[in-house]
């Protein structure tokens, strides 16, 4: 040994060992392909999309800067300012409004969009059958020409050439949309798209003092100045405006958004099964050093230093992990190009396919820090156990912890792992929660597989000769009973985790929400037609109830006189400074989904400073209380309101709720609209949508029928794709019992092989070997549906804050699955080990 350095020496001794090729090492290579597979393509798919979105950032905007203002236009000095200082302007207004067949048979909610001659600034407009956009949007004698979505013609019954009213005027179907660049702006869409010339807004009648529209002005800045330059002119040329600033680098947030969370989600999915693999991979580096004992007590009989022999089997396993896991980053980097064309009509952007390294990089050192987590371990004893006891291990395999300094490694890399996926999580909170409870669902399925194979050893022996073998089995030296409960336990607990969700959330929506639910939403009520509305609706037939409050357009600027742009708010709560909100004033204490929790309400007649009642659950996310103080931009004006009180919204009663109300004085004055709620018998629903919208032509209603259904779609949707991608760490956990079972494959054949020499028949054998995996898959199934249904039960009741409710159904497919999988698994093992012959097993003993 003296020429060659300890690296060296057991670097050459490593590659020696692997000269027998990779024969037990597939299941440990498959587990952390996959695992890493998931997790890189994830990744490169998450860049993909944001590769597109920052290609496409222009054209998403709309601009290089897009400013809106709420219920407001831009006054004209604003206007001569951003046309003095951009090389081009370009206007739109946006709304919702109701689209009424010329003859009144049908009408429908659709998302207008009032644009000029410059639009679109940035990227192409097309049309389903070609042409250009501009001149469709002429007024031809009394019907201006209007684009629309053509979800709308199949709604209406309307075909290019046909006449809708919009409002009070009439508008004809002049084209069909093709593509329309920047409507990624649109967060959330009610109703097909209806695209019509500036010039024809006025005619419509809808524009209305507090009607719910936005006005965006999309700039193109010259070549010379600088993004944030040009904003902080602006800034100073008209502090407190009001509007809404985004450049480039927020162009689509919803996109963003979505690709944020997305990213996420199966980051921690992939991980589990990951953490799966994990356990494949520690039983492939037990199996395999169990079968070096005997190599391993010689070179030690011989001298070879502790050191040599750990850091030689330490370099094997560390370079098979990372074969695997580079084999697993090349498959992922192939996901963008196989799912991209998949996306092209569900993202409104063109992902990007392409090799994106990071992604591919971090996958990797998850793996690898994987491997190293689950391979230390049985690696000790190699280094810590002296040659004697590793000839007695041959016979007689013993147990025991490894040292202390492993421990320290092994739980350091796990911290480091655990770290990463915190840190690279766009949110940490619910990636420390996975982390935890991952952890947490590892060390329980560990304690299972303990208590069932002390529970199999201390059970009086059955006088069934199958069962007391299948008992036997299960708690025997080297039984697989800790890697069967470890493989199928974290898939199976994500699994019934999913679907109890899925169930709790589509029972809400189905039943709960659809009778509590009022029928109609209806907006933009103007002051002086609440009277003569509420009179219409309350005079209608079957109709039960009715609710109406004043609404404007507020966004928060600053909490406590802190500017929330130095506020980082919790991910679960952004939402409540993205923008602006609804915000209303009121007397009294709203009567339906609130309750007061902390203040007091103000009187009817209060006249004093600005007071508001807050969102308790928002106001303890903000570190915000009673006293403390809230400055909101309500029409470009910035006032200053004392959290008078908090309440606890309940938002599935579907009612009319927000976030902030403010007391009575200030506000009433203010421009502004009403919303309204209507409850009555589901056949009187159009009738009632077709009176109010008749004889209030620039009031729009919201079926809250048609919404519920489009939730059930999308849950419906979400459901298939988290099951799909559980399913990924249900596959690892199956290779892991593969694992498993092929590990124990040669004493299964000799247990067979003795059993057939005493007497027994094939069929006593099978059912031994089944009843075994039956015992131990239905131990899992139960673990795994009590962990499923415990963290259902937390995602409802604590973060949803939704009702629960019990599913038996979902429990007993989780059972199914466990045992069916677990057991004909083993049954396979079993019924190859059962074909072998006697005879070349009893020459070699």
């Amino acid at each position: 040994m003296s020429g060659y350095s300890m690296p060296g020496l057991a670097l050459r001794l490593a590659l020696r060992e692997m000269r027998g090729g990779l024969k037990g090492f597939r299941v440990f290579m498959a587990c952390l392909a996959l695992g890493v597979a998931a997790i890189a393509g994830v990744g490169a798919l998450s860049d993909a999309i944001e590769a597109g979105v920052r290609a496409d950032a222009r054209s998403l905007l709309g601009g290089e800067v897009d400013l809106r203002l709420t219920h407001r236009e831009a006054t004209a000095e604003q206007l001569d300012w951003l046309t003095q200082h951009s090389d081009r302007l370009s206007m739109a207004a946006q709304m919702r409004a109701m689209a009424i067949r010329e003859d009144g048979a049908d009408r429908r909610l659709v998302e207008v969009k009032a644009v000029d001659g410059a639009y679109p600034l940035f990227g192409q407009f097309t049309l389903r059958d070609g042409g250009a956009l501009q001149p469709l949007l002429t007024k031809q004698g009394d019907a201006w020409g209007a684009v629309v979505g053509e979800n709308l013609l199949e709604r209406l019954h309307l075909k290019v050439g046909d006449r809708f009213r919009l409002g009070d005027a009439v508008a004809r179907v002049a084209g069909v949309i093709g593509d329309e660049p920047d409507k990624s702006t649109r967060a959330f869409e009610l109703g097909p798209r209806v695209i019509i010339a500036n010039a024809m807004l006025p005619e419509t009648g809808l524009v209305q003092p507090g009607s719910l529209i936005r006005y965006h002005y999309r700039v193109d800045l010259p070549d010379t100045v600088a993004v944030d330059t040009w904003k902080q002119q602006l800034a100073d040329a008209f502090p407190g405006a009001g509007w809404r600033v985004r450049d480039l680098e927020n162009a689509a947030p919803n996109i963003q958004r979505f690709v944020d969370r997305m990213k996420t989600f199966l980051t921690l999915v992939g991980l589990t099964a990951l953490l799966v693999g994990g356990v494949g991979v520690g039983n492939a580096a037990k199996a395999y050093l169990a079968e070096r004992t005997g190599t391993i007590a010689i070179l030690k009989g011989v001298g070879a230093p502790s050191r040599l022999i750990f850091t030689t089997y330490l370099l094997q396993l560390l370079g098979l992990g990372l074969v695997g896991s580079v084999i697993g980053a090349l498959l992922g980097s192939l996901v963008p190009f196989a799912v991209a064309p998949i996306l092209a009509d569900e993202l409104p952007v063109a992902a990007r396919a392409a090799f994106y390294l990071e992604p591919l990089m971090l996958a990797v050192l998850f793996g690898v820090l994987t491997t190293l987590i689950f391979s230390l371990w049985p690696l000790s004893r190699a280094r810590e156990v002296r040659a004697a006891a590793l000839f007695r291990d041959m016979v007689d395999p013993s147990k025991g912890w490894p040292g202390r300094r492993i421990i320290v490694v092994i739980a350091a890399l796990g911290a480091v792992m655990a770290g990463i996926a915190i840190l690279s999580a766009d949110n940490p909170r619910l990636a420390s929660y996975f982390v935890i409870g991952a952890l947490g669902t590892l060390l329980l399925f560990r304690g299972a597989a303990w208590l069932v194979t002390k529970a199999a050893k201390s059970l009086p022996h059955p006088k069934s000769m199958r069962l007391r073998m299948a008992l036997t089995n299960i708690h025997r030296p080297g039984a697989p009973t800790a890697s069967v409960v470890l493989s199928m336990g974290l898939g199976l607990t994500v699994l019934s985790a999913v679907s109890l969700v899925e169930a709790n959330l589509n029972r809400e929506v189905t039943d709960t929400l659809r009778g509590e639910a009022p029928g109609f939403y209806f907006i933009d009520i103007q002051p002086d037609q609440i009277g003569p509305f509420r009179e219409m609706v309350s005079g209608f037939p079957t109709v039960t109830e009715s609710q109406d409050v004043p609404m404007l357009r507020g966004r928060i600027v600053a909490m406590n006189g802190v500017s929330v742009s130095e506020i980082t708010p919790p991910p679960e709560f952004a939402w409540i400074l993205r923008g602006d909100r609804g915000v209303t004033w009121s007397r009294t204490f709203p009567s339906q989904g609130s309750e007061l929790v902390a203040g007091k309400w103000w009187q009817q007649d209060y006249s004093g400073p600005l007071l508001v009642s807050f969102d308790v659950e928002a106001a303890q996310a903000f570190g915000l209380k009673v006293g403390d103080t809230l400055t909101v931009n309500i029409l470009g004006r910035e006032v200053t309101a004392e959290i008078a009180n908090l309440r606890k919204i309940d938002w599935t009663s579907l009612g009319i709720n927000f976030v902030m109300v403010f007391s009575p004085g200030m506000l009433e004055s203010a421009p502004q609209s009403y919303i309204a709620t209507a409850r009555l018998d589901e056949d009187r629903e159009v009738a009632l949508e077709r009176k109010v919208t008749d004889a209030f032509p620039n009031v729009s209603s919201i079926r809250v029928k048609e919404i519920l259904d489009g939730v059930a779609q999308i849950l419906g949707n979400l459901s298939v794709a988290v099951r799909v991608i559980a399913s990924v760490a249900i596959l690892a956990g199956v290779l892991v019992l593969a694992g498993a079972i092929a590990a124990g494959h040669h004493r299964r054949i000799y247990d067979s092989v003795v059993l057939k020499v005493l007497g027994a028949t094939r069929w006593d054998v099978m059912l031994a070997f089944l009843l075994e995996y039956l015992l131990l898959g239905l131990v899992t199934a139960v673990v795994a549906a009590g962990i499923g249904t415990a963290a259902a039960y937390v995602v409802i009741s604590g973060i949803m804050d939704a009702p629960w409710s019990f599913d038996m159904r979902t429990l007993i497919v989780t059972l199914a699955l466990a045992i069916s999988l677990t057991a004909g698994l083993g049954g396979a093992g079993a019924w190859n080990a059962l074909g072998r012959k006697a005879a070349p097993f009893l020459r070699n003993d």
